[in-house]
């Protein structure tokens, strides 16, 4: 009889984690700047959207990974050979992991977030005030690859999910050892030599299943 209510037991219990998962989509507002503050203008705003997938763990525990496009962009002052500001746009295809924790309160679900990512560069538009100008991503001399990682708050009710982040981005946004040879990479190496992207994002998601 022992034996015959565990097996029941792991078989529901079992069941439950398995049913605790939903997909939805995910799309917010970056605030990005770079994370000197002595060089940058003024933190500006672009947007991240793609899809998320939910999947829930016991002891108020949640994993949920996105693929998204997110769009990232800092103004910089005092670059040398530039008479004004470096304005440097990049988008990413990037892959979060949100790893939350988190009550369960019914109505809704606070949860505390952290999140590591890796994201590949896509495009890129540079634009220095009286200088050279390019919207190649090969021209830059900037790395396609980036990674970090954010730690943030967020509250679930019902389908939709809130999320306040701060990104931290890792390693250097230039690659020291592929710069090209035309006007607007030196301007480059000047401004992000040692520096990354970082910044707040604030994302929805609404989830379309949930079982």
């Amino acid at each position: 009889m022992t034996i015959v209510l565990v097996g029941l037991t792991a078989m529901i219990t079992g069941h439950e984690l398995a049913a605790q998962h939903s997909f939805g989509v995910v799309g917010g507002f970056s605030f990005t700047n770079s994370n000197d503050s002595n060089a940058n203008v003024r933190m500006m705003t672009r947007y991240n959207a793609g899809l998320t997938y939910q999947l829930k763990l016991p002891l108020g525990f949640s994993i949920q990974p996105s693929l998204i496009y997110h769009a990232k962009a800092a103004t910089m002052k005092n670059v040398q050979g530039v008479e004004g500001n470096l304005t440097t746009n990049c988008g990413y295809v990037e892959l979060p992991v949100s790893i939350q924790w988190g009550p369960d309160l019914v109505l809704f679900r606070p949860f505390l977030d952290v999140t590591p990512f890796v994201g590949y560069g896509v495009n890129a538009s540079i634009t220095a005030d009286n200088g050279p100008s390019t919207k190649k991503w090969d021209e830059t001399g900037l790395n396609r690859w980036e990674y970090g990682i954010g730690l943030g708050v967020g509250l679930e009710i019902w389908r939709f999910q809130i999320i306040g982040r701060y990104n931290w981005n890792l390693g250097n946004l230039m690659d020291l050892k592929g710069v090209p040879a035309n006007e607007i990479a030196p301007l480059m190496k000047e401004a992000w030599q040692g520096r990354n992207y970082g910044g707040i994002t604030l994302t929805v998601s609404f989830m379309f299943t949930s079982k």
